[in-house]
C-alpha cells in the first residue's frame, strides 16, 4: 500500500520485540556478534550500503539512530542521511568531508552566523578560501566561481533576512562546472522542499528546530546523493560526529507531528503578519507574504508550504527602544534557536561583524537609517494572544 508522507511519519518505526508504538532507545558502544565471520559479513554490508538494523561499532550510531536515518531518508528522498550531535555539525561534516587545501567554497552571504564563521575563519586554517556572494544576484554568484570552487553553499531563505534564491539556476550552474552543492533547508524542511530532487548534492537541516519541535533536543541531518556518499562516510566514521540514541528518539517523536505542527505554525504566522503589516513602526516584513514580491514568487516556485519564522524591520531612532519592545513581550521568549512550540523574539545584529561575533556581518544587505531587524518565531499559542502581546509591546518603540 502506497502511503502519503503524512501517514508515513506516523507509522515507520516501532519496537516490535517489546510491543511498543515507539522505537527502543539503544545506547551502545560495543556491538556483539556471534562469530568473527558474522562481524566481517556485517561490515561488508555496511560498506556496500545495504540495509542494516545495527552498526558494527557505537561511534557510527545505534539501532535508534538508524530508525531516524531511515525516516529522514524517505522524507528527503536521499541515498543516505548522516546524523550529527548538533544542527551545525551537519554543515561542518559536509565541509570537512569534501574540502581540501587549495579548494574554494562559494557561500551565500546570508547564511547562519556559525556557517559564515567556519567558512571564513576555520577553513582558511586549512588553506581553503571562502568567497561570499550576494543572494539577490545570480550574476554575482557566477562571478565568484573559479576552477578551484569545490562547493556552493546556499541557505534558503537566508538567515534573518529571508531572501529566496532561484535554486534550479544554482544547481544547473554547479552541474556544468562540476561543483558540489549544499542547501541549508532548515526553514522549509523536506516536507515543503526536497533539495536533492532539485539537483542539490546535499540537503542539511538542523533537527534541533522543526524536526524536534519541542525545544529539548539537539541534532543535525545531512541528506546526500550517491555522488558524495563515500567521501562523507569516510570522514563521518573517523570523526565521531554521530547523534546519541536519546536525541534520536526525541527527534523521531517530533517528526510524528511535523506536518500538523508546521500547518499550525503557518496559520498562526499568517494571522500575526496580517496584524503587523498595518503597524506604522514596522517598515518591512521579511517573509513571503506579498504576492507581487520577488521573494514570494521564488517561494511559490519551489515550496509547497511555509513555516513560522520571519523578521520585521523596525523603524526607531533608538536601539534601546527596540530592546524595550522585545523585553516587554510576555509570550515571546528571548533566546536563540526556534522551531519549538513557543514563540520567540530576538534582536539580530547583522550590520557589522564587530557587533556580534556569533552572527557576523553582512557584505550585501543594506539598512536604511534608523532600522533594526527583530526575528520572530511564531509558536503554537493562540494567535489572538500573540497579537495582543505585540500590540502592547510596540508602544515601547520610539
Amino acid at each position: 500500500m502506497k502511503k502519503s508522507i503524512k501517514t508515513f511519519l506516523k507509522h515507520p518505526t516501532k519496537d516490535s520485540s517489546n510491543r511498543s508504538a515507539n522505537p527502543a532507545v539503544i545506547r551502545a558502544s560495543t556491538i556483539l556478534f556471534n562469530t568473527m565471520q558474522e562481524l566481517y559479513q556485517h561490515e561488508r554490508k555496511i560498506k556496500k550500503h545495504q540495509k542494516i538494523s545495527h552498526y558494527s561499532y557505537g561511534r557510527y550510531g545505534s539501532s535508534t539512530t538508524i530508525e531516524l536515518e531511515n525516516m529522514l531518508k524517505e522524507l528527503e528522498q536521499a541515498f543516505h542521511v548522516f546524523l550529527t550531535g548538533t544542527g551545525f555539525g551537519g554543515i561542518a561534516l559536509a565541509l570537512m568531508s569534501l574540502c581540501r587545501p587549495g579548494d574554494e567554497i562559494v557561500v551565500s552571504d546570508n547564511v547562519y552566523g556559525p556557517t559564515k564563521e567556519i567558512s571564513q575563519e576555520l577553513m582558511k586554517e586549512f588553506n581553503i578560501n571562502a568567497k561570499f556572494y550576494n543572494p539577490d544576484s545570480f550574476d554575482d554568484l557566477k562571478k565568484k566561481i573559479s576552477k578551484k570552487t569545490k562547493i556552493i553553499l546556499v541557505e534558503n531563505p537566508g538567515s534573518n533576512t529571508f531572501e529566496f534564491q532561484d535554486l534550479s539556476k544554482i544547481t544547473s550552474l554547479a552541474k556544468r562546472r562540476k561543483i558540489f552543492t549544499l542547501l541549508d533547508n532548515t526553514w522549509g524542511t523536506p516536507l515543503y522542499l526536497k533539495p536533492l530532487e532539485l539537483g542539490f548534492d546535499m540537503s542539511f537541516c538542523s533537527a534541533t528546530k522543526y524536526f524536534s519541535g519541542h525545544s529539548d533536543a539537539m541534532g543535525g541531518s545531512l541528506a546526500v546523493n550517491k555522488k558524495v556518499f563515500k567521501q562523507i562516510m569516510f570522514f563521518y566514521k573517523l570523526s565521531g560526529y554521530r547523534m546519541s540514541a536519546d536525541e534520536a528518539y526525541l527527534i523521531i517523536r517530533g517528526l510524528r507531528t511535523l506536518d500538523t505542527r508546521l500547518k499550525q505554525h503557518y496559520e498562526n504566522t499568517k494571522t500575526v503578519i496580517n496584524f503587523l503589516k498595518k503597524q506604522p513602526k514596522i517598515n518591512e516584513i521579511l517573509y513571503p507574504h506579498n504576492p507581487s514580491s520577488k521573494n514570494y514568487k521564488l517561494w511559490k516556485k519551489y515550496y509547497s508550504g511555509a513555516t513560522g519564522l520571519f523578521s520585521i524591520v523596525v523603524k526607531s531612532k533608538k536601539k534601546s527602544s527596540v530592546i524595550n519592545f522585545i523585553n516587554s513581550l510576555e509570550l515571546f521568549g528571548i533566546g536563540y534557536s526556534w522551531g519549538g512550540f513557543e514563540s520567540l523574539a530576538i534582536l539580530q545584529e547583522i550590520k557589522s561583524s564587530k557587533t556580534d561575533e556569533y552572527l557576523k556581518g553582512r557584505q550585501f544587505y543594506r539598512f536604511k537609517k534608523d532600522e533594526f531587524i527583530v526575528r520572530l518565531h511564531i509558536g503554537l499559542e493562540d494567535p489572538k494572544d500573540l497579537i495582543s502581546d505585540l500590540k502592547k509591546a510596540l508602544k515601547k518603540i520610539k
